[in-house]
């Protein structure tokens, strides 16, 4: 059974940084895991993802010391399984309201009784197709659910999507609380810095990992005082547009 990294140092609360990877290229993500993230997250929500490159993706990650994770695009509980299946343990959804929800996708992650995740055996990469003879008994210790709040009926519900049993660890997403609170394309704004400072300390006073998008290093020190450890912190996207703009503004202007 190979262990959750990712899992084991967001429950010991050490500082993990990472990034979104939307190029849905398995090439583009064996480079990022070369750079010296402790983790990427196979963004299948908003970048042009499916199965097969999210596979090939864990694929390329997996010779590398980098954790990974996948972001699915909705709470489709099949497509759920599927990405566990082929060997996905950190799953993170988006777009969670409710503490309803919360225990539906709990359910979905793990095996009976705890949960309703179907058994592949040795049909799946999770298993490396039966290698892994405790694999039915681990894996569901080795699932990292991370819960992804960005609406204001999530902040509200808050406390009790946390606390449901089988949430391992919430993600605070800054760009569609502000959409929702009047301030689109202003994640940074005080108000809505305010409720996302908030919203960390919640539930680390909960005993739960939290993590945060942030790109500006101060403020990122500062979600970690509050309790934030785990932090997307730049695109695979950006960075090569960034990159690319750079080096062309460097030679036209010689």
């Amino acid at each position: 059974m190979i262990e959750n990294k990712f899992k084991q140092a967001a429950l010991k609360g050490s500082r993990q940084l990472g990034a979104f990877m939307a190029l849905a290229d398995n090439s583009a993500a064996e480079l990022m895991a070369n750079t010296g993230f402790d983790w990427l997250l196979i963004d299948g929500e908003h970048g042009p993802n499916d199965i097969a490159s999210i596979l090939a993706q864990l694929q390329a990650l997996a010779a590398y010391p980098v954790n990974s994770v996948v972001r699915l695009p909705d709470h489709n509980v099949a497509n759920i399984k599927r990405v566990l299946d082929i060997g996905a343990q950190s799953l993170l959804i988006p777009m969670v309201d409710t503490a309803e929800q919360a225990k539906e996708l709990a359910q979905a992650v793990r095996f009976p009784p705890k949960g309703i995740r179907g058994l592949g055996g040795g049909l799946t990469r999770a298993t490396r197709w039966g290698s892994f003879p405790d694999y039915f008994e681990k894996a569901d210790d080795n699932v990292c659910l991370i819960l992804q709040l960005e609406s204001l009926e999530g902040i509200a519900n808050l406390d009790a999507i946390t606390q449901t049993d089988g949430v391992d660890a919430v993600f605070v997403g800054p760009a569609d609380l502000a959409a929702a609170m009047g301030y689109i394309g202003q994640p940074g704004h005080p108000e809505v810095r305010r409720v996302v400072e908030q919203a960390i300390q919640k539930v680390h006073q909960h005993g739960k990992p939290v993590g945060v998008y942030c790109a500006d290093p101060k403020q990122l020190a500062c979600y970690q005082q509050m309790g934030a450890s785990f932090f997307l912190i730049a695109a695979d996207t950006l960075l090569l547009k960034g990159a690319a703009t750079a080096l062309l503004e460097k030679f036209k202007s010689d």
